[in-house]
């Protein structure tokens, strides 16, 4: 029977810790994101400074 050595394994756990790291940063930004618009949503006056430039788009 074949034993994997270290040498293997190392690669499929380096793979395995950048993909959590990059899922980790994408939530993270998102997360950040969402945050952000909600923020700006409790500032009235920019909200209507926003709708009032897209408004005039049209």
């Amino acid at each position: 029977m074949h034993s994997m050595t270290e040498t293997q394994i190392a690669p499929s756990i380096h793979y395995a810790l950048q993909r959590f790291w990059l899922r980790a940063v994408i939530w993270v930004v998102a997360l950040g994101a969402m945050a952000a618009v909600f923020a700006w949503y409790l500032q009235p006056d920019l909200m209507l400074t926003l709708a009032d430039q897209v408004w005039a788009c049209f």
